[in-house]
């Protein structure tokens, strides 16, 4: 089975709190790929509870965002709505409170697909989130192909979503447009 993991589209990280540029110009591109993907869609979700500035994550952003249950913490509807109307998916939820779903992600995926053969990443942003989360599914199922698709991730700026698809790429993940 072909896994998608949709790194952190949230609205805080498209058009809220901490609204990116190149979050905001991948949504469509995004949607359109959801729409159409034949497998297991999981949609991580950075989720924070009110105390996030008093965490070591909060001390080092000290932006609250993607608290739990606001308008905020919620996937893109466009994005969202795009995986629900696809009969050829299946959607799953995955909430992380820090930069990586680790262990979580891992349960996620192996809970619903076993072994995935393919596990396929998009999403925002390439240097922080997309960059921890797929270095964590390399560990985590070994014989599974890595794909980070270029052109549906963002990052914080051009310059660092580059040099996170080069680190993924001496790590052995296929980076395709």
């Amino acid at each position: 089975m072909k896994v998608l993991v949709v790194v952190d589209m949230q609205n805080d990280f498209i058009d809220g709190s901490l609204a990116n540029p190149l979050a905001q110009a991948i949504v469509k591109k995004v949607a359109k790929y959801v729409s159409k993907f034949e497998g297991l869609i999981v949609f991580t979700r950075d989720t924070h509870n009110q105390d996030y500035l008093n965490t070591r994550e909060g001390k080092h952003l000290p932006v609250p965002h993607c608290i739990a249950q606001t308008e905020g913490w919620r996937v893109n509807s466009e994005i969202l709505k795009a995986a629900e109307e696809n009969k050829k998916a299946r959607v799953a939820f995955v909430n992380k409170s820090t930069f990586s779903g680790g262990t979580s992600l891992y349960v996620g995926i192996q809970t619903i697909c076993e072994n995935p053969e393919v596990i396929e990443f998009c999403g925002t942003c390439t240097d922080i989130c997309v960059v921890s989360n797929v270095l964590a599914m390399i560990g985590a199922f070994k014989e599974a192909q890595i794909i980070v698709h270029k052109d549906l991730c963002a990052g914080l700026t051009e310059e660092k979503h580059n040099a996170a698809l080069e680190v993924m790429r001496s790590c052995q993940v296929e980076v395709v447009k």
